[in-house]
């Protein structure tokens, strides 16, 4: 497998959960591309609006509640050929190989990652959306843990 990615686990371990509650707010899938940075982040999502304030506080409260539940967020291995199915793997790089490694996060995240993350949810702190705008079918939510 490549060699893992240097995002900040505390940030990164916020992008998974934040992933997952969009998923299921709005079943539109995860971001289709993300900047992972200590100081602040940012998720790009197919969709067709901003958000409102309501959304957002909503987010906010689902993806705090989660981190507050203190998960483990463990790593599993499997052979691509037993995940193909059930996760998509175009964002993994071309040579990840037959091993894919799967994070989950509990029992409300799990999705192929090569990023490092911290332990358990507890320790990411608190998520905070810093802004969110819309431009040409793209859902931008710009947020950082405190």
């Amino acid at each position: 497998m490549s060699e893992r990615k240097s995002y900040d686990p505390k940030m990164h371990s916020a992008e998974h959960i934040l992933n997952q509650t969009m998923v299921r707010k709005f079943n539109r899938g995860r971001s289709f591309s993300a900047h992972i940075e200590k100081k602040k982040s940012k998720c790009d999502y197919h969709f067709d609006r901003n958000l409102t304030e309501l959304e957002v506080s909503e987010i906010e409260l689902k993806v705090n509640e989660v981190i507050s539940q203190d998960h483990p967020i463990i790593e599993e291995f499997y052979h691509k050929s037993e995940v193909e199915e059930k996760f998509n793997l175009e964002k993994l790089p071309d040579d990840a190989g037959e091993s894919i490694r799967i994070i989950r996060v509990g029992d409300y995240d799990a999705c192929p990652c090569i990023g490092e993350h911290v332990s358990r949810t507890g320790e990411i702190g608190t998520f905070k959306i810093i802004s969110t705008s819309f431009d040409d079918g793209v859902l931008r939510i710009r947020f950082k843990v405190i």
